[in-house]
């Protein structure tokens, strides 16, 4: 692997958002460095990189586990090359009651959605700030704006992570590092949401959900911004979707 290229990282890929943005950046020529707890699920998304031409890597990280994180982020700065951007896409959602909710999901939730966006934003911020320049993204969603019943750890922990985002974008711009926070309100065309929400696609039009690969298109372009306009937080929603 040539250590002269640029690196784009992904924290949270998989066959959706991550893995979009992922193949986004290595066609611009970018390694795509992936991880997400079980690496070995990666192999998929790096033959089809690789397939059209692109270079890839996966890996194996808890996103909670702070020594993971940083021997991750040491491994592919010091293997692979410097990492431009890096995209935290990790989160997971549970539904109960206030009145009975466990305090261990609650924990664990804050802990994927928010407490892992820390540990990689501190720790790519820190390379990205010796060499005066970088990218740092990180995947909101609609509860960062509004929280709703049942959805108090989902809700609370995507409030922290857009705070997070603000805080660190107000320190890291006059020191060349662009950070964005990218609210995702509506459903995205996965599998997954495929069968939860069956009846979303079969009322709407193809374009009336969110495309992983349009979803990229704008990471790609929030990457691309001349500082002179950087934004700091965007939302994107299907043109059909109620808000």
């Amino acid at each position: 692997m040539t250590t002269d290229k640029k690196v784009a990282l992904v924290l949270g890929a998989g066959v959706a958002t991550g893995g979009a943005v992922a193949r986004r950046f290595a066609r611009e020529g970018f390694i795509a460095c992936m991880a997400r707890r079980q690496g070995d699920k990666l192999a998929e998304l790096v033959s089809q990189i690789e397939a059209e031409g692109g270079q890839a890597v996966g890996y194996s990280c808890d996103a909670t586990q702070e020594d993971q994180v940083v021997a991750l982020i040491e491994q592919i700065e010091s293997e692979v090359g410097p990492i431009e951007m890096a995209c935290y896409n990790a989160a997971v959602g549970v539904a109960h009651s206030i009145l009975d909710f466990p305090a261990e999901d609650y924990e664990r939730v804050w802990r994927i959605n928010t407490f892992g966006a820390f540990l990689m934003g501190r720790e790519v911020a820190k390379r990205m700030d010796e060499r005066g320049r970088g990218t740092i993204l990180f995947t909101g969603a609609t509860s960062a704006l509004r929280g709703k019943s049942h959805l108090a750890a989902f809700a609370g922990s995507k409030h922290a992570l857009r705070a997070l985002t603000e805080s660190m974008a107000r320190e890291l711009f006059p020191r060349n590092i662009h950070v964005a926070h990218i609210i995702i309100d509506g459903p995205i065309d996965t599998p997954l949401i495929r069968r939860r929400m069956p009846q979303v696609f079969e009322e709407r039009p193809a374009d009336g959900v969110l495309n992983p690969d349009d979803i990229a298109e704008t990471y790609w372009n929030i990457h691309c911004q001349p500082r002179s306009a950087w934004l700091s937080e965007t939302t994107l929603r299907p043109w059909l979707e109620p808000w």
